[in-house]
């Protein structure tokens, strides 16, 4: 069996305003129903895999284990990283995680924000290399090449080792235009995936070889780590002095037991708005568009509103990505899509919460979204998960009105515990001792009020909690 290590606590920018840092783009709805990261879980489930093991950031660790739900997969653990470290620190603290039951075992290293259409073919493509893996060598796995991509590192293959697996000659670092149109030439040069499969041993080994400073510091904030309702916490005090690098530069560039497994089918990491764009279905004009947009006398357009009640309306344009959110609108030109991360560190020097806050706020219990914020007042829509529970709590500096519009609300107010039901309301005083449940099986939905001379969300006092927040 495979056990993939699913990578998802990245925050990338450069799909902003879908993807921000409180909500990254791994966990966004971008080509489907799904979200990256859930189709991602299906493509690495079923036969000759192992339920994944997760590495994320403590920001999503409930996110992660809602979204694996809703499609029905579980996994067989979740690795908490303090902060984002780069690749090589994430594969190696997962490696050690997994050499504790089977340090022979196979684990396959994969990010959870690519886009890859057949499913079945990557697969495939994984398990053509486990036998070479199981010999000892670490594979990558690398993408034909349909064009001369810039925003790609590549690898140069050679000669045959094991049936469908290559000797992996170089890695080549992102070319210029000029290079990639001769890289795509020779069709012994691939797209670098970022995806590998090792014995966990092999990996160690690797790691002890040719990067001992990131397994040292890895081992130790493992050791420290703590355990926290399931999921695994790496040391903080420890991870902060772990080396900040890729696993490509790591070891894989230095390794000499790594070969490259060839895949033909579409591949995409979604790294700009141009590749969202290249993936999705288009008209006879070249334009992608969702429900909500509408192109009149466009070409090579993409179209995108991320609300129902946003409508986008292009008129006369080329070349040009427009995506419209309910707090920001981002328009740029098709081809220079790539420097969208320049436009969100402006805003983050203009201290705009946009630049890092998603409008919908997502908690273990549910999520919700402020409609209404002016100086002494503000109006949230509030959504709470089947048997879900917030946090015993108060406020120094607001009072509250809860309003419920559908399904049915336990409620706490400092002695008295009640049933409120739709179209039913409570007011919780300034200073009071509450707390809100839902104890049906249905989702509740409630409007929130609240009054008073300070709003932010850091004026909570908790007292008790299920999901050991501090």
């Amino acid at each position: 069996m495979i056990t993939p290590v699913l990578l998802c606590g990245g925050s990338g920018t450069r799909l902003w305003p879908l993807s921000r840092k409180s909500y990254p783009k791994q966990f966004a709805s971008i080509l489907g129903d799904e979200s990256l990261f859930q189709a991602s879980a299906r493509r690495f489930s079923g036969e000759h895999f192992a339920d994944p093991l997760l590495v994320t950031a403590d920001s999503f660790r409930f996110i992660v284990g809602e979204q694996l739900e809703k499609c029905g997969l579980s996994s067989r653990g979740t690795l908490i990283e303090p902060e984002g470290r780069n690749t090589a620190p994430a594969a190696i603290a997962a490696a050690l995680m997994l050499a504790k039951s089977d340090p022979q075992g196979l684990m396959l290293l994969v990010p959870s924000d690519h886009a890859i259409s057949d499913a079945q073919a990557f697969r495939d493509a994984v398990c053509s290399g486990t036998v070479a893996a199981r010999d000892g060598q670490i594979v990558t796995f690398g993408i034909a090449a349909d064009r001369a991509e810039t925003g790609y590192g590549w690898l140069e293959s050679g000669a045959e080792t094991h049936p469908s697996v290559m000797e992996l000659k170089q890695f080549v670092e992102k070319p210029d235009r000029k290079k990639a149109e001769t890289l795509l030439k020779d069709k012994r040069y691939l797209w670098n995936a970022g995806v590998f499969l090792a014995r966990v041993d092999v990996m160690i080994k690797a790691f002890r070889t040719h990067a001992p400073e990131v397994l040292t510091a890895v081992e130790i904030a493992l050791e420290k780590a703590t355990l926290d309702l399931g999921f695994t916490r790496l040391d903080p005090e420890t991870w902060v002095r772990v080396p900040d690098i890729s696993i490509d530069y790591a070891v894989m560039e230095k390794a000499e037991n790594v070969s490259v497994v060839r895949f033909d089918g579409a591949w995409s990491d979604l790294g700009s708005w141009e590749a969202v764009w290249q993936e999705s279905p288009r008209d006879e004009h070249g334009n992608a568009m969702t429900a909500h947009a509408t192109a009149l006398d466009c070409e090579n357009t993409l179209l995108r509103s991320e609300s129902d009640e946003i409508e986008i309306v292009g008129i006369g344009l080329k070349n040009v990505v427009a995506v419209a959110m309910r707090d920001a609108v981002m328009v740029a030109d098709i081809s220079d899509s790539q420097n969208v991360k320049k436009a969100v560190a402006t805003l983050k020097e203009r201290k705009a919460k946009q630049a890092v806050q998603f409008p919908v706020d997502h908690r273990p219990w549910g999520w919700f979204e402020t409609l209404i914020l002016s100086d002494r007042f503000q109006v949230k829509r509030i959504h709470v998960h089947p048997g879900a529970t917030l946090s015993l709590q108060s406020h120094n500096h607001r009072s509250e009105h809860w309003i419920v519009v559908a399904g049915t609300a336990k409620v706490t107010v400092n002695d008295e515990v009640k049933l409120v039901t739709e179209n039913e309301s409570i007011y919780v005083p300034l200073g009071a001792k509450h707390r809100m449940e839902n104890p049906g099986k249905v989702p509740m939905v409630l409007i929130e009020v609240q009054t008073g001379a300070y709003l932010g969300e850091d004026d909570i006092i908790r007292y008790e909690d299920v999901y050991a927040r501090n």
